[in-house]
């Protein structure tokens, strides 16, 4: 194993949590959804308890994303999430008043109602992806921070080697409108996921007729701005490294890499074949309600292959818009060739952890949710 391999491995497992991440996010979507297929407070219940089932996965994928960057790259975990940290924070803030609003809403003693913590639910089912996919689009369209290595020298033990070019902290990514169109596409998405999830998991006739129908407005509206994005960042030009490690501007880069890594092409391609299956099925039959698996399984190659144009082809993954010398590629921002070594032993355990996942996710979801699964006390 050698050092670029250790690097063009860890990325890939970076791509592959990312992918799982945005496939579980259709927690996310079903909750932007409450209100328009729950009409009663029952109907919504059984949207709320569909989701409550999962959320903690996509909690979970979302804190390992993390932790595996902050390993195997550690520079982008300090340039990120320490200079953009009000964009990570206003990610988190959504995430934690979803943990609390499904915990609380049906509590004895709740004083805001329960629709005052669904409405919460529903920030975070737009906020969240919204913000995510943003923070997905400066890999392609870079952010506004510096990197002075030389300050590990001269600055003894507490060095700052990044920091953001202005007091913005990561939300002046937001006023770029390729950025906004990347993350309002990845709203869009987890919508479709989560419809798809609610009609294969809820066995209530009312609720599964308005999410088919719903679900055609939220296709359009992901087609529209992903095909609108996945056009402009194949004719933008993209931050490559030469074979000094110098960062320059290359016209088509990111069309290049499609060409160069045709094996990431061929992904993307059935990924998107799968997706638009689940959800033709699922929009064109009636009794059709297994979307979610094809459709789900198509979202996860389409964004790690995505993520693997971003990263590999000597490209700048996170490229820097303040300083270009400051963007961050595999090799000047991973960890050292022995922590990577390590964890490439360790990370062989992760198709066990993923086969016990499954375990779980069938054990929960064997029988469809009734109305009479929420007349407990273990209900959200």
């Amino acid at each position: 194993m050698t050092y670029e391999f250790l690097q063009q491995y860890w990325w890939f497992l970076i791509s592959l949590l990312g992918a799982l991440l945005v496939f579980l996010m259709f927690v996310q979507g079903a909750n932007s959804m409450i209100f328009a297929l729950g009409k009663n407070e029952a109907e919504r219940r059984l949207v709320v308890n569909s989701t409550g089932r999962k959320w903690e996965f996509t909690f979970t994928t979302l804190v390992t994303f993390g932790g595996a960057y902050f390993a195997s790259f550690p520079l982008f975990y300090s340039t990120s999430f320490g200079g953009a940290y009000w964009l990570w924070m206003a990610i988190l803030l959504s995430f934690v008043l979803q943990a609390v609003s499904y915990e609380f809403q049906n509590k004895i003693g709740n004083v805001l109602g329960a629709k005052t913590f669904q409405a919460f639910l529903v920030f975070n089912g737009i906020v969240g992806p919204l913000l995510l996919g943003g923070a997905v689009a400066t890999f392609f369209e870079g952010s506004n921070f510096v990197v002075e290595k030389n300050n590990l020298i001269t600055e003894g033990l507490t060095p700052v080697i990044s920091h953001w070019a202005n007091g913005s902290a990561g939300l002046d990514a937001l006023l770029n409108p390729w950025v906004l169109v990347l993350g309002i596409a990845v709203v869009f998405l987890t919508q479709t996921l989560g419809l798809l999830y609610i009609i294969n998991n809820v066995d209530d006739e009312t609720i599964t007729v308005r999410a088919r129908k719903t679900a055609m407005g939220c296709v359009a509206g992901f087609l529209v701005f992903f095909l609108a994005y996945l056009a402009h960042l194949l004719v933008k030009d993209g931050f490559a490294a030469d074979a000094n490690g110098t960062i320059v501007m290359e016209p088509y880069k990111y069309f290049n890499n499609l060409i160069a890594l045709w094996p990431v092409a061929v992904i993307l391609l059935v990924g998107v074949v799968l997706y638009l299956l689940g959800m033709g099925k699922t929009l064109f039959s009636k009794t059709f309600c297994k979307g979610i698996w094809p459709a789900g399984i198509g979202v996860v190659l389409v964004v790690m292959s995505l993520l693997m144009l971003a990263g590999y082809n000597d490209t700048a993954y996170y490229p820097s818009t303040a300083d270009l010398q400051s963007s961050l590629t595999l090799a000047n921002s991973c960890s050292s060739e022995t922590t990577l070594t390590a964890m490439f032993y360790v990370s062989l355990l992760i198709p066990f952890v993923l086969a016990y996942i499954a375990y779980a996710w069938y054990a929960i979801d064997k029988k469809k949710l009734t109305a009479d699964d929420i007349k407990n006390d273990h209900a959200y």
